[in-house]
């Protein structure tokens, strides 16, 4: 993520300087974390270990769930897609019936 992403985000994670309880020791590195998920695809337990450990990652997102953080950050930057990175997957991407295999023959 750019810095001026960051910048957007920052004042609405949990845990930054100045707030009351735990915190994390670096909100950046964990937001990069939990995009490198998104990302990949990959499940938790194959975490990157620079990241920290996985079950510590995925506690802290769950609570970052919980307390609707996610949708905070994601309103911050919303304002500015750049597109950097679009997803589609089969909900929205329609396959020629031709390409989903129709009219082979089944081998017995």
């Amino acid at each position: 993520m750019s810095d001026k992403q960051w910048a957007l985000m920052a004042p609405h994670c949990m845990g930054k300087p100045g707030d009351a309880g735990p915190r994390g020791t670096d909100n950046r590195l964990f937001v990069e974390a939990v995009l490198w998920i998104v990302r990949t695809g990959s499940p938790w337990r194959d975490l990157p270990e620079e990241f920290g450990k996985c079950n510590t990652v995925f506690k802290r997102f769950r609570d970052w769930v919980k307390a609707d953080i996610w949708q905070k950050l994601f309103d911050a930057v919303s304002g500015q897609p750049d597109m950097q990175y679009a997803m589609a997957d089969a909900t929205i991407v329609k396959v020629h019936r031709h390409g989903q295999g129709a009219g082979l023959k089944v081998r017995p």
